[in-house]
């Protein structure tokens, strides 16, 4: 806004209410998350600008957000025998006819093909499609059902394919690779391992000092008897077999 002062005081807003998921800086029209956690997907945001003189002026857009989600476990590949720059090059309309066939929105994870580059050039190159799909609240829908639907589909979905290649198509359903642990399950993990390992330490050191007590215990008490049968006992014998005298030796009583 060329205007100075309070005419040319630009503040922004989201016009669509989508503060949930999304929030917006007023001074400088920066967008930024405040929770998608298990969301992902394309969020169209409807961001108003609005100057601050006596009769306000404002201006609307529509900005489109793409929250990647490619570590999630509800991604599912879809398995084309197509070229991977065709396939690359008609990407939007692939996305188009999986939505319309699913009935969810789509958004396309990666394509890739295992292919080597000379191979990539034949006709019977087969491409990697993952995709992850997303219902009207923009929550993952679990892969199974992705999968049930791609399946009960399969057919429709091959037929509109082939209007957007002018060629036959065959999509089949691929194992996507699992998503790795996470760090905090690993930092668990590793935890609980070192846990285990000093609970062991320490009572085998419990262990092995109430084994050693009760040894020295044993010896003491075998001490004090022989003591006892030398010293105390009237009835103790000699060597020669004689009783011993009932009096006790005058440094013993010392």
């Amino acid at each position: 806004d060329p205007d100075s002062g309070d005419n040319g005081l630009l503040l922004y807003s989201l016009a669509g209410g989508q503060t949930e998921e999304f929030d917006i800086n007023e001074n400088t029209g920066q967008i930024f998350t405040v929770s998608v956690a298990g969301k992902a997907g394309t969020f169209n945001l409807e961001v108003q600008a609005a100057d601050q003189g006596t009769r306000r002026l404002t201006a609307r857009t529509t900005v489109s957000v793409t929250v990647d989600s490619s570590s999630s476990s509800n991604i599912v590949m879809v398995v084309l025998n197509q070229k991977i720059n065709v396939v690359e090059r008609n990407r939007a309309e692939i996305q188009r006819v999986l939505e319309d066939t699913l009935g969810w929105n789509v958004y396309i994870v990666d394509v890739y093909s295992k292919e080597t580059e000379r191979k990539a050039r034949s006709s019977t190159d087969e491409t990697q499609v993952k995709i992850i799909a997303f219902d009207e609240a923009h929550q993952e829908v679990p892969a199974e059902d992705v999968k049930r639907k791609l399946r009960e589909k399969k057919g429709d979905i091959e037929v509109e394919l082939e209007k957007v290649f002018s060629a036959p198509v065959s999509a089949a359903i691929g194992e996507a690779p699992g998503a790795a642990a996470s760090a905090e399950l690993v930092a668990a993990i590793v935890l609980g391992v070192l846990l285990a390992g000093t609970f062991i330490a320490f009572l085998a050191y419990v262990l092995l000092d109430l084994r050693r007590k009760r040894k020295y215990g044993k010896q003491d008490l075998v001490k004090q008897v022989d003591i006892t049968e030398g010293i105390d006992n009237p009835w103790a014998v000699d060597k020669n077999g004689s009783l011993k005298s009932l009096e006790k030796p005058e440094h013993m009583n010392n």
